[in-house]
């Protein structure tokens, strides 16, 4: 079986991968969910690259897991580790060289027709639920955001981009735009919105256990 390394994305923490931790090992797999040093001023990509790595420790047959700014980090973990697979959820997908706060701007995301919404995170999710994300969040430091990313080139390890079809942050569109041209990927989508780990939890652990 498989073990999922699940990287959580800007301003949040591990947890928010509890429910698709809880589906992939009824179902078998091994899963690693670390909280990444997002409110440490210090900290930057490679930091979080380390942390991910650090806990996914000695264990082999790796799924790597990147959503939203977690698709900056994941390739930073796949040049290093012996992943068989690196999956993007409602992704930021960086090209080589590029910093957090270029993306925006070199993606065309301003621009890019979509409606405006006061959530753009939890929308679809249940209001329980949402409340303790939200109380689990926390600041996410811009500090090093400005640094390019130390990734070379993209990895040569196999990618699927899952996107969401409700997504108001990252918009379908947008994202099918962007992973065909930055990674010649056509996105899979399942329904939902930016935060399909809380809002479908079921949906989105078949298709990761689909892509082994």
């Amino acid at each position: 079986m498989a073990t999922f390394v699940l990287i959580h994305g800007a301003g949040d923490v591990g947890w928010y991968w509890h429910l698709v931790e809880a589906e992939l090992r009824s179902r078998g797999h091994h899963t690693v969910a670390p909280d990444l040093p997002c409110d440490d001023d210090t900290a930057g990509l490679p930091e979080y690259a380390d942390a991910v790595i650090a806990a996914a420790g000695d264990r082999e047959d790796l799924v790597v897991v990147g959503h939203s700014l977690g698709g900056f980090t994941a390739p930073l973990v796949c040049e290093r580790v012996p992943a068989r697979l690196m999956v993007l959820v409602a992704p930021m997908i960086p090209a080589p060289g590029e910093a957090v706060t270029e993306y925006w701007a070199n993606t065309g995301w301003d621009t890019e027709p979509r409606e405006e919404h006061d959530d753009v995170f939890y929308q679809d999710v249940a209001p329980g639920l949402a409340a303790e994300a939200r109380a689990r969040g926390r600041a996410q430091s811009e500090t090093r955001l400005g640094e390019p990313t130390p990734m070379g080139a993209w990895p040569s390890v196999p990618t699927r981009v899952l996107i969401c079809r409700d997504d108001r942050l990252l918009p379908p569109g947008y994202l099918h735009r962007v992973a065909r041209q930055r990674l010649g990927v056509v996105p899979d989508e399942i329904d939902g919105g930016h935060t399909p780990a809380l809002s479908r939890p079921g949906t989105l652990t078949d298709r990761l256990v689909r892509y082994l």
